[in-house]
């Protein structure tokens, strides 16, 4: 149940559409408005997202929805807000940076790199009542992935409200080449290998991801069929990150290897 008022609403959608636009952090939505719900934060986030494909906003002009991303899939993430659940947030065509092309980071405000699987879908996936099987079904291919996550919010200081308003601490992120079909593909146990400038800066595997990145696709499905909205048939997914984050800056050159997948990377300039 909304807690906040409309008008306030109104007002933190705006303090995060300027801080992007500006690209100076903001304070916390929830240091705004103390009784900040979840239902509040995504109707922040809704909000903006409507705003941005009308006009865009790391680009100039409109912009289309391509999908969604999960975060907070890991236990150590949800344990540090204080949460038993992930968040999602939405993709939009602009936020997509294309394998081997420059990513301007001077679009980001305090940017972190992740490996992720995303899934490519050829068929609807509408909650509730979503399986493992049937995302497998729904599934065209999946493709080693890295996201940018970023904050709006000074300092990744954020709470579970704050993020999800924040559009789930989304950047922008690149997708692999080299489409992979799921049939006889154990995600579970794929290690990941990110790397910066030649560098390896972090390990994981598909565990990490709420134990098999799959189950991230089921529990967003579920959740946003409750919403009344459906997964449609070209949707990405960014399933959530494999292992830890690694903060990145002008000049660093980031590549990301999924076992079975194969890699993805990108040149931040």
């Amino acid at each position: 149940m909304t807690s906040t008022s409309l008008e306030m609403i109104d007002q933190l959608a705006n303090v995060l559409w300027h801080a992007q636009a500006a690209r100076i952090a903001c304070a916390q939505p929830s240091a705004m408005a103390a009784r900040l719900s979840v239902e509040d934060a995504y109707a922040i986030q809704s909000q903006n997202i409507a705003r941005r494909m009308r006009e865009g906003n790391l680009n100039d002009g409109p912009t289309s929805l391509l999908g969604y991303k999960i975060g907070l899939t890991s236990k150590a993430i949800q344990s540090w807000l204080g949460v038993d659940q992930p968040d999602f947030g939405t993709l939009l065509d602009e936020m997509l940076v294309y394998e081997g092309f420059a990513l301007p980071i001077a679009k980001l405000l305090q940017p972190r790199a992740e490996a992720e699987v995303a899934f490519v879908l050829k068929r609807a996936l509408r909650g509730p009542g979503v399986t493992c099987a049937a995302v497998m079904a729904a599934t065209d291919f999946v493709l080693p992935a890295i996201e940018i996550i970023d904050s709006r919010i000074a300092d990744w200081k954020i709470t579970y409200a704050d993020t999800i308003a924040d559009n789930a601490s989304s950047g922008m992120f690149v997708l692999g080449n080299n489409p992979v079909r799921l049939r006889n593909l154990d995600l579970r146990l794929a290690g990941m290998t990110l790397r910066k400038n030649g560098a390896v800066v972090a390990t994981g595997a598909g565990a990490a991801c709420l134990n098999h990145p799959i189950n991230a696709v089921v529990w967003l499905a579920n959740t946003l069929g409750r919403l009344g909205v459906t997964l449609e048939p070209g949707h990405v997914i960014l399933s959530g990150a494999l292992g830890p984050v690694t903060p990145v800056e002008s000049g660093d050159w980031v590549e990301v290897d999924i076992a079975h997948l194969g890699r993805a990377s990108v040149h931040f300039s």
